[in-house]
């Protein structure tokens, strides 16, 4: 497991319980590739790591592992998910149907309130990556796809893509790190924006097909590729 630093890790006291700042420190090592795919994940190390205790660490293994981003392998314990093809066609099958769906109902519902918000989480996507910051472009990509789901009013369909949201992370930070696409991230998302904001939903939909279908290709790449 690599570990060149364990400041960054370590938790301070905070409002927010141990466990979720646990989980989102473990998390966020795991989708900035900190801790890759097959690297065990030994309890003792982590409670040096983080600075908290054995129960918290089991804890958040316990939640990262029903994210998909952990999987328990007998005799050896705890480990970070290995990355494959298959489960991540899975996921952009699943993003395609759902999301597709979710920006052309958005799109027919869409006034200056629901406009205002997503250019305003578009504008923090483009800054966040124009600045290499990974972490802050996730959450921004989030913002969007949270305006867009809950405008269309499809609450349960966004319950489910949070639950993929790890994973769908870290595919991401898999696409970002590739320099073949002929369209970038920031770029795809603004045609989604603007289809939805004039209240094309064909064209919303469109936009969200053929930026998941770049994505995946690229992924797919990079997956086959891998050893």
């Amino acid at each position: 497991m690599n570990q060149p630093h364990d400041a960054d890790l370590r938790i301070d006291h905070s409002t927010t319980t141990l466990r979720e700042l646990a989980v989102e420190r473990l998390r966020q090592a795991i989708i900035s590739g900190r801790f890759s795919g097959g690297d065990r994940l030994v309890e003792r190390t982590l409670c040096d790591q983080l600075g908290v205790s054995r129960s918290v660490v089991r804890e958040a293994i316990r939640y990262l592992e029903a994210e998909g981003l952990v999987e328990i392998r007998p005799r050896s314990g705890p480990m970070v998910a290995r990355l494959d093809w298959q489960s991540a066609r899975q996921i952009y099958d699943i993003r395609r149907l759902l999301e597709s769906d979710a920006a052309a109902a958005c799109a027919r519902v869409a006034d200056a309130a629901v406009a205002a918000r997503l250019r305003g989480a578009l504008a923090e996507i483009k800054r966040s990556s124009a600045e290499g910051m990974r972490a802050e472009l996730y959450a921004a990509t989030t913002d969007f796809y949270e305006v867009i789901f809950r405008s269309a009013g499809q609450t349960v369909a966004w319950e489910i893509v949070q639950r993929l949201n790890g994973r769908i992370s870290r595919l991401r930070a898999l696409t970002l790190a590739s320099t073949n696409r002929q369209l970038s991230g920031p770029a795809h998302m603004e045609r989604i924006c603007e289809a939805i904001c004039a209240n094309q939903p064909v064209a919303a939909a469109a936009a969200v097909n053929d930026h998941l279908r770049d994505a995946a290709e690229i992924a797919r790449q990079s997956l086959e590729a891998a050893p």
